[in-house]
């Protein structure tokens, strides 16, 4: 994690990257969906709120502006989390496979 802070969040200027590898037995996998698990949407939006928490020290409040999600995800899979500020103060985020696009969206 890199950052340059200035007073107010509005001038903090980070980019951060996070891996997390997803658990075998991570209960949200339990039914979805039975034969072939796929992490939630959800879980990822969480350890997306966890992140922006840790990088900004503001563990509550944050809104989701927007999120679309590209590709599935299973157990096992390394995914490389980046957050980012705007401009305008709110923050991007970005979760890869690799070279794959899995999700991505603005937190304000």
């Amino acid at each position: 994690m890199a950052g340059i802070t200035t007073p107010g969040l509005n001038r903090l200027f980070l980019t951060m990257t996070h891996l997390w590898t997803v658990p075998a037995d991570l209960p949200a996998l339990a039914g979805h969906f039975p034969g072939r698990p796929i992490v939630p949407g959800v879980v990822l939006l969480d350890r997306v709120l966890l992140l922006a928490a840790q990088a900004t020290g503001r563990a509550s409040g944050w809104r989701i502006d927007s999120a679309k999600f590209f590709r599935p995800v299973g157990p096992g899979t390394t995914l490389a989390f980046e957050l980012s500020t705007r401009p305008s103060g709110s923050l991007g985020f970005s979760v890869r496979d690799g070279e794959h696009e899995v999700a991505s969206g603005t937190l304000g």
